[in-house]
């Protein structure tokens, strides 16, 4: 057997750990990859929008390769320590340090090139597919046709297999200043009982509740203030909760001589807290990765839904024109509208208002209009009359943000500068049968609006409501480069074609987000995996020698079942309460509802980690059980 097949065979013999490596480091290329047919895709560079997309996609590439170095080094790291044994073996019976080296070096190329054209396979066979969904996701109008991506193939493959040479050279010194009998002991080493200070455990506790409750207590912009300070000591409280508070609690139920005794949890709890404080450093790990995962992902969504609901809320009505005095095409205008959808053979309803500004004595100008037309609008859109009096009024506004930090100064009493009028501000409503267009505007009774003859001045609004959502788009994508060529005098709203333009941009950033967030859960859940089949053999040895004391094959399942348990929720667990508390301030800071998006982020993933803990966890148990004979 020549030196290069006894290598290739130490790869065939340790396929289990290197299993997750091999499909976690092809899945990295096969997303570096997509996103290169992406941004090599000649339509991107047609037109200004889909150059930025191209350049989004050129910085989500920029990521995905700076994580998969970390990702890879850390896996080989695990494969090195886990094999360190053999390596005293091969080194005993005359393996020279170079050859070791060598050894090592052709196994991680040979992993990284076979992983490479591997992903480069998947990409090529699924590209089809993949371009048909990104261009539904993307929603772009043009086709996303498929061709040779001989650039995108060049750039992935020489990207990762320098960073596979890297690595591997990287790799190699490893292990280059340790002693034959530190490989032979490789983690038989003997381990002193995990113990825990009580003030480190405290602290632990004290930084996530602090972090935890300032988080959901602040409103507003506060958020941003405390988004540093927060975000640190919740880090340092998670590296505490798994290294110190975890293994605290595990000593103490030990203590608990009742519970210790019952059933088997004397060997859960026997073995659990030598994992918890071995496995710290990789829950931990875990844990952030995957919150930035869950947040990223959730407030992408949540992000969405707040621009879409802000501007349904915003803009009422289909189309919405506003005309400022001295607009001499306004008649034009009109007529050219409703002859499009005339011809468009669209059966409408049409409305107006007249809003009028009027100066305050604090130099400001202040939007009013009478109730009488407020009253028409809010009949139209389902809304509550008003019924004013002398000098009351009604400040409305819509649902965006920055007006909601202004609530307070919105009650104040307007003084008007001419004709010397104080409005008393009686109420505030958060909904408007206005565009908005206009935001905030004051609402007065009709004696009080026909006392206010000099306005600065005075804007028009015409506005026209109809369902067709496809001829929506089309038309409202017309009139408004027909009309908002010059937007001094006049300005066209087209509702629907308004969403699609806002969320066609936006969706080239959450396209992006979606796939690094999966590669971020990826790689945590093949750090989980990598943790428990590295102890895979100490696990035999240990479950066959409690095994032949009477340990039943229930007995058994239910020790596999509540190990592997912790060991895969108990960071998901953690990061998926941080991913809530982190949304739910971010609810708090746009002051708008993003409960939906949420749950169906953190949920999708806490399915996924369920689906793959299942998988795990079989294959797990059943080599264990097969090492006991049972």
């Amino acid at each position: 057997m020549t030196f290069r097949q006894f290598t290739f065979h130490n790869v065939l013999r340790n396929k289990r750990l290197y299993a997750a490596y091999f499909l976690s480091s092809m899945f990295s290329v096969l997303i570096f990859f997509v996103f290169a047919i992406f941004a090599f895709h000649p339509l991107l560079t047609a037109d200004s929008l889909n150059d930025s997309v191209a350049k989004g996609l050129y910085v989500a590439e920029g990521i995905i390769y700076f994580f998969s170095f970390f990702f890879v080094l850390y896996s080989m790291s695990s494969f090195l320590k886990s094999r360190q044994k053999e390596f005293g073996m091969l080194v005993m019976h005359g393996m020279t340090s170079i050859q070791l080296r060598t050894m090592i070096f052709w196994e991680n190329m040979l992993i990284g090139l076979f992983s490479t054209l591997g992903g480069l396979g998947l990409g090529m066979v699924f590209s089809k597919a993949i371009l048909l969904a990104a261009e539904n996701v993307l929603q772009l109008d043009q086709t996303l046709q498929f061709y040779m991506p001989t650039t995108a193939l060049l750039l992935t493959f020489g990207a990762f297999i320098a960073l596979f040479a890297v690595i591997s050279v990287f790799t190699v010194f490893m292990i280059r200043n340790k002693q034959i009998i530190e490989l032979l002991k490789g983690n038989a080493k003997p381990r002193p009982e995990p113990k825990a200070s009580i003030l480190l455990s405290l602290l632990g506790a004290v930084l996530l509740a602090a972090g935890y409750i300032t988080s959901i207590a602040v409103k507003g912009m506060i958020v941003v203030l405390v988004f540093i300070p927060v975000t640190i000591a919740v880090i340092i409280g998670t590296y505490l909760l798994f290294s110190q508070l975890s293994v605290f609690t595990i000593n103490w139920l030990k203590r608990r001589q009742r519970f210790f005794w019952r059933g088997t949890n004397m060997i859960t709890l026997s073995d659990l807290a030598y994992r918890m404080k071995d496995n710290a450093r990789t829950f931990f790990i875990v844990a952030i990765v995957s919150t930035v995962a869950f947040c990223a992902i959730g407030a992408l969504f949540g992000f969405k839904g707040i621009m879409t609901r802000s501007m349904e809320q915003g803009h009422p009505y289909t189309l919405e024109y506003k005309s400022s005095e001295g607009n001499d095409k306004q008649d034009q205008h009109i007529a050219h509208i409703e002859e499009s959808l005339a011809q468009a053979s669209l059966a409408y309803d049409s409305y107006e208002a007249s809003v009028k500004y009027y100066l305050t004595k604090s130099s400001h100008n202040v939007p009013i209009v009478a109730v009488s037309e407020y009253n028409t609008l809010a009949e139209v859109q389902d809304m509550p009359m008003l019924s004013l009096a002398g000098d009351q009024a009604i400040v409305l506004f819509s649902g965006n943000y920055l007006q909601q930090q202004m609530q307070s100064q919105l009650l104040e009493p307007v003084a008007l500068a001419n004709p010397g009028v104080t409005l008393q501000v009686t109420e505030r409503q958060e909904a408007s049968p206005l565009p908005d267009l206009i935001n905030p505007v004051y609402v007065v009774g009709d004696d009080m609006y026909t006392q206010l003859t000099k306005p600065e001045r005075v804007e028009n609004y015409f506005m026209w409501n109809f369902n067709d959502k496809d001829k929506e788009v089309e038309l409202g994508k017309a009139l408004t480069e027909e009309l908002n060529r010059d937007r001094s005098k006049a300005w066209l709203h087209a509702k629907t074609y308004a969403i699609k333009a806002l969320l066609q941009g936006y969706y080239i950033i959450l396209f992006i987000g979606l796939f690094i967030g999966v590669i971020f859960f990826v790689a945590a859940g093949s750090f989980l995996y990598f943790r428990l089949f590295n102890d895979l053999d100490d696990d035999k040895r240990k479950f066959a020698s409690i095994a032949k004391l009477g340990l039943s094959p229930g007995e058994l399942s239910n020790i596999i079942t509540r190990q592997t348990l912790i060991l895969f929720f108990a960071p998901v667990g953690v990061a998926l309460v941080h991913g809530i508390v982190a949304l739910t301030a971010l609810q708090n800071m746009f002051m708008s509802s993003i409960f939906n998006e949420s749950a169906a982020v953190l949920g999708s993933f806490l399915g996924i980690q369920i689906i793959y803990f299942a998988i795990v966890r079989f294959y797990y148990a059943q080599s264990i059980k097969r090492a006991c004979n049972l």
